[in-house]
Parts: structure tokens; C-alpha cells; sequence
């Protein structure tokens, strides 16, 4: 960041006081601006035990499948971020949503929140982010084409408790992928 958003004058980074973290910060009109996590919300929306599935037509990870999912807007709640992004990239309409997996990744400062949902009806498409929409079982998920890992965690998560009978709430941290050594 190089400007205040508020007034235009240059910002600088300093520890404001009060506070323990450094922040960018308007020495014209002292404001502050922080800079949190994104939320990122989305569905693992189920039709007759096969799960949707959508292929990136976006980066990143063009090409991969992901759950329906995307950033939240302002004035959303998360529920309905992920109801919001299921119709968008989808065309996908859900009901009965249920928290389901609460995915912390530091490393980039991203929230991602799934819900288990059932597909209110089959008639689904690819939404302009989206190459192609599919229902997997779980012997035809593409596990090694997935975009990320959180949502190769919440599948595997989803699977395993559905063979357990029982779906409990998950929340986890994603640590960054290992660096390889430099030799």
C-alpha cells in the first residue's frame, strides 16, 4: 500500500500507538488501515451421495476441479457467501446447509468455510468461472487435480464421516507446502 484510501496522501508503515502489529498508516489524516484475512465460502453440495465438483476457468489453478466456493462480499454472511458462490460458479442451487469445515491458512491470509448442502434440484452448469460441473462418487474424485488443499481436506473429511454415520465440525490450520532444499 502507497496511499491512503481515505485522503490520498502516502502512507507509512509504523506500529500506531496502542497497537502491537505493524500497519500501514496516514501520517496526513491518521487513519489507519488494516489489513485482515479473507474469508473464502463455499458448499460441498451433494445429489443422490455424489459430490459437485467445478473446473477452474479462472487462475488460479486454471484447470483444476475445486469445490464451489469464492471470496465473500461485503454485507454477507458466510452462509450466504457460499450460497452466493455455489449459484455463481455452479449455476447451482442448495438447501440444507450445515457448517461444516472451518480451514485456517496463515501463510497467505485466507479463512476458507465449507458447508455440507444438498443440491435443491439436478439441473446445474458451468458459471463463467467454471469450465465444466460435475457430480463425482468418491472412487472418481480426481484427487491428484484438485485446485487446493483445503478442498482435498474437507472431501476427505466428508468421506470419512460419512462412512463413520456421523458429520462433526471440523476446524484446522493448513500450514505452507515444505520449500524444497536449494543445492
Amino acid at each position: 500500500m502507497k496511499f491512503c484510501s481515505q485522503c490520498g496522501n502516502p502512507v507509512t508503515q509504523r506500529i500506531p500507538e496502542g497497537d502491537s502489529r505493524l500497519r500501514f498508516v496516514c501520517d496526513h489524516c491518521q487513519t489507519i488501515h488494516y489489513q485482515n484475512p479473507n474469508i473464502v465460502a463455499g458448499c460441498l453440495a451433494t445429489w443422490e451421495g455424489k459430490v459437485l465438483l467445478c473446473r477452474r476457468a479462472i487462475e488460479p489453478r486454471l484447470g483444476y476441479w475445486t469445490l464451489p466456493a469464492g471470496f465473500m462480499e461485503n454485507g454477507e454472511t458466510v452462509e450466504q457467501g457460499a450460497i452466493r458462490e455455489t449459484f455463481e460458479e455452479a449455476c447451482a442451487r442448495v438447501r440444507d446447509l450445515s457448517f461444516y469445515t472451518l480451514i485456517d491458512v496463515p501463510h497467505i491470509s485466507q479463512v476458507h468455510v465449507f458447508f455440507r448442502a444438498e443440491l435443491a434440484d439436478p439441473d446445474f452448469a458451468p458459471g463463467p468461472e467454471s469450465l465444466e460441473v460435475r457430480l463425482f462418487s468418491e472412487a472418481d474424485i480426481p484427487w491428484s487435480e484438485l485446485a487446493f488443499r483445503t478442498v482435498g481436506r474437507t472431501l476427505e473429511c466428508f468421506f470419512a464421516d460419512r462412512r463413520a454415520g456421523a458429520f462433526q465440525v471440523r476446524t484446522e490450520s493448513i500450514p505452507p507446502l515444505a520449500q524444497p532444499a536449494i543445492s
